[in-house]
């Protein structure tokens, strides 16, 4: 793999969703419960560029595992650390979803290999949930929301026309639009603040007719709950 970006991995901004303003006449809204990371392109040292957005969901949402298991006090010990890109893909290979040649290479992941590694290194389930095409993501909304009510953890959704790979964070509902909560792992150099993030839009709520409409979508939901809510 390739260096290039600017590691600090340690120093990582935490919900870089909170103070963003919500759109016009929202009625409902359900957001993430807890704390993640915003891993990103780069942060640890590692040029991922262009192939590595699910990787950098995904970390996003151990980094929220992680801290759910340790306030429930059923972390396991030791408790796994967020995987690197490499550790993924190694993971991957040794559970049997990706030949050995996969190991140090830039190919994508996806929603699906995002739940075996969630599964695998800290034993939490997810639900895949497909949406044939992104025209059909209003029909999907309630499922969404009842996610964020009664779990709170973060999702990754993931796609193919559409092949960034995003972390959705909250769902907003009003008479004339939904949106989701999207927290874009795309951004390359040092995240400042959560406020520079939201103006340059890695962080915002876009409106489901902004989704690739001929896109299909799949999105992975951790079957965990935020302690908060009672734990598991």
């Amino acid at each position: 793999m390739v260096l290039g970006g600017i590691d600090y991995s340690g120093y990582l901004l935490v919900n870089v969703h909170c103070g963003l303003v919500l759109p016009n006449e929202v009625t409902e809204v359900e957001v993430v419960k807890g704390s993640y990371l915003y891993y990103h392109y780069g942060c640890d040292g590692v040029d991922d560029r262009g192939w590595g957005c699910g990787y950098r969901t995904l970390m996003s949402l151990c980094s929220w595992v992680r801290g759910q298991l340790v306030q429930s006090g059923s972390a396991p010990s030791p408790l796994p650390p967020v995987p690197s890109n490499r550790r993924i893909q190694e993971m991957l290979v040794e559970i049997g979803d990706k030949e050995v040649s996969f190991v140090g290479s830039q190919q994508w992941i996806g929603s699906v290999e995002v739940s075996y590694v969630l599964d695998t290194l800290y034993n939490t389930p997810c639900k895949i949930l497909h949406i044939n095409h992104g025209h059909e993501l209003q029909q999907h909304t309630d499922t969404i929301l009842q996610h964020f009510k009664q779990r709170g953890s973060p999702i990754m959704m993931g796609g193919d026309s559409d092949a960034s790979s995003k972390g959705i964070m909250g769902i907003c509902q009003g008479p004339s639009q939904t949106c989701l909560l999207v927290v874009d792992p795309h951004f390359w150099g040092v995240a400042a603040s959560k406020k520079s993030l939201q103006q340059k839009e890695w962080v915002k709520w876009q409106p489901l007719s902004d989704f690739v409409q001929g896109s299909f979508y799949n999105l992975c939901l951790p079957q965990l709950t935020v302690v908060e809510m009672g734990g598991k």
